[in-house]
């Protein structure tokens, strides 16, 4: 649809605000009020602009680390903006997140980013939770010619067609990934091309040019909101200036290139057209002149606010855990690990409509250890969704989904699998509540089977709890009995923050009794597997079975071992394990994963310092052989902490 007078004003005055915003962002970056650094989008304006004119309140943008144009484009404040730049408590993310990371959720900007592409599933994923819920809002994800080599790019494009996503892929091609031209990086004819080859339909536009881009992407948006998926809108543009306010790089453009683009400059380009429509000069200063006194309002107010606290960041990393108490009894039916969880993902998709489940053939087969199986058929295929093999991008839809306020639950469908997911977990999951000022929940379970046992080699037999351990904003729980399993696979579910849920891989066919009705076990609180006082035993996931049963041998020959099992790794129930330790005076760690750098240090860290007058013997720690898992059975059997090994740990501190 044309745009009239008024509304192309509007634009224009979009546009210088976006222009003047950056010019004084660089000016502030050099009297040291903004910090760090600041990625420049002058030269870019008509991209934002004109995309973000065809977009409701209710619609989402996501953005990448030159986005203080797209967030002005869907009507952020510049005080609150300047504010962030300038890293106050005032800012939109309370200073935790600059401008890399800005966002403005009430607007549905669910953030810039500072990975390249990272923002593209995430997208994908808040369309995801769109579709699901039946409402019309569209989600566009802007991106660079450089983030259009990103896998994880092709990978959406793929999904978002498949699954017919209200989504609209915006790359803003400024020719320059950092320094270097996109002829030396990128086969082809571009983006558009290439998302015409997964039958997404693309545009391929001039980028200075404020209707040809609002033209394109109001057809994007009027075709997703029609149900017909996503599609793809390349606009051509150039940056004016270097890749960021702080590289200081040499010179790797000319100066002849650069002023042949700002001829083409955008905002002068909207100016003449006014003039052609009637609109004088005096009307245009006018629109200037109001920009210029939102600045100096938003600049004064930024630079008045005050600092964050170490207690606003310390608070922002996860969101409260709900209170809830663990049954009186366990007396249920029987059934195996695998079963439990499965009861637990009925029991839960059953109560919250929220909740749903993707992942790589867990839906018409039930997955390959049958974990999800009925749930298709019970639940139906928009909430049980079989994916691609593309664990990048259905594990970053599932960040964006929960962002956007779904539950998912994403399983990968062996645990090793997870290094190729590790930006969406370790750079986004786990930070995306910090650095948006501890606002969004992500209520987000990704599981998976982990471990060794049934001789399937070094790539699918791995233990790395101890990599999600690592990282703050992430829970990591670790069950070893069905009622651990159903109880805390729920807890998980209901939890505000991204949960790390480890099956191991030898516990699904191991039964135990698990209570009929719907009850979930506290997240943090440690279990005391049995109790005993010459010696504690802390054991994870396999290793509890076997410590059991260990000390089961020992009891004849007149030894105690308390067995404790944290259940939750993240957080730690410290004091059960500092009070076992209490107790006895002893220690013997053991789990399944490699000794060195493995959570049993944490907790003997833990016991070390907070608990070092208590001991009366060295702590012992049993983990896996410094290898790989071999394929070899009898090596494997000699690569994983055996019943012996276990018994002449706790020997070894008697």
């Amino acid at each position: 649809m044309p745009l009239n007078v008024e509304s192309l004003e509007r634009l224009y005055q979009v546009m210088v605000r976006i222009r003047r915003f950056d010019e004084k962002t660089v000016e502030l970056f050099n009297a040291g009020h903004v910090k760090g650094t600041a990625h420049s989008y002058v030269g870019q304006e008509a991209v934002a602009a004109g995309a973000c004119a065809n977009l409701t309140d209710a619609d989402s943008v996501i953005s990448n680390h030159r986005g203080h144009g797209h967030c002005i484009a869907k009507g952020a404040k510049l005080d609150l903006m300047m504010a962030e730049l300038m890293g106050r408590e005032a800012g939109y993310c309370r200073g935790l997140g600059g401008s890399m990371h800005i966002a403005a959720l009430d607007l549905n900007i669910l953030g810039a980013n500072g990975i390249v592409a990272a923002g593209v599933p995430i997208g994908a994923g808040a369309a995801l939770a769109n579709k699901l819920r039946k409402a019309d809002r569209v989600v566009i994800s802007f991106f660079g010619d450089g983030g259009a080599n990103q896998g994880v790019v092709h990978e959406t494009m793929n999904l978002a067609a498949v699954w017919k996503l209200p989504f609209i892929f915006v790359c803003e091609n400024n020719k320059y990934a950092l320094s270097t031209d996109q002829s030396r990086t990128t086969a082809g004819e571009g983006v558009s091309v290439r998302a015409r080859a997964y039958g997404i339909p693309a545009a391929r536009v001039d980028g200075n040019d404020l209707l040809a881009v609002y033209e394109a992407v109001g057809e994007a948006v009027a075709r997703a909101r029609r149900g017909e998926g996503p599609s793809c809108v390349e606009a051509v543009t150039y940056r004016w200036g270097g890749h960021s306010m702080r590289a200081n790089l040499p010179d790797y453009r000319t100066k002849q290139e650069e002023l042949e683009w700002m001829e083409k400059d955008p905002v002068a380009r909207v100016e003449r057209r006014l003039a052609d429509m009637g609109v004088g000069e005096l009307r245009l200063k006018e629109l200037r002149q109001r920009v210029e006194g939102e600045l100096d309002a938003a600049v004064a107010y930024g630079i008045e606010s005050p600092e964050p606290t170490v207690e606003i960041m310390e608070a922002a990393v996860y969101a409260p855990h709900a209170r809830v108490t663990e049954p009186v009894s366990r007396a249920g039916r029987e059934m195996t690990f695998a079963e439990a969880l499965n009861a637990a993902l009925h029991q839960e998709m059953g109560r919250d409509e929220r909740v749903f489940l993707m992942g790589e053939d867990v839906g018409l087969i039930g997955g390959i250890f049958q974990v999800s199986k009925g749930l298709r058929d019970k639940f139906g295929e928009d909430r049980v969704r079989d994916t691609p093999i593309s664990e990048p991008s259905f594990v970053g839809m599932g960040v964006g989904s929960a962002v956007a306020g779904m539950r998912p639950i994403v399983e990968l469908q062996i645990w090793d699998f997870v290094a190729m997911t590790m930006d969406q977990i370790v750079n986004q999951a786990a930070k995306i509540r910090y650095m948006l000022g501890g606002r969004p929940t992500v209520s987000l379970v990704i599981r998976g089977p982990q471990g060794g046992g049934i001789r399937l080699a070094a790539q699918h037999s791995q233990s790395l709890e101890a990599w999600f351990a690592h990282v703050p904003g992430l829970v990591v729980m670790a069950p070893s009995t069905p009622y651990d399993a159903k109880g805390l696979l729920a807890a998980a579910i209901r939890d505000d923050n991204p949960v790390i849920f480890l099956e191991h891989k030898m516990l699904y066919p191991t039964k135990g009794e698990v209570p009929e009705g719907d009850y979930v076990i506290p997240i943090g609180k440690a279990d005391i597997k049995r109790v005993g006082t010459d010696v504690t035993v802390v054991a994870t996931q396999m290793m509890v079975q076997r410590a059991l049963q260990v000390a089961g041998d020992l009891e004849q020959e007149g030894i105690s071992v308390e067995v404790v099992d944290p259940r939750t790794l993240v957080p730690l129930d410290e004091d059960a394990i500092l009070s076992s330790v209490a107790k006895t005076s002893r220690l013997v760690i053991v789990h399944e994963a490699v000794k060195r750098g493995g959570f049993g240090a944490e907790i003997a860290a833990l016991v070390s310092e907070k608990g070092f007058d208590l001991l009366d013997a060295p702590i012992a720690r049993l983990g896996a052989r410094n290898v790989p898992m071999p394929y070899n059975d009898k090596l494997e059997l000699a690569t994983i902490p055996s019943r012996d090994d276990i018994a002449a740990a706790i020997r070894s501190v008697l």
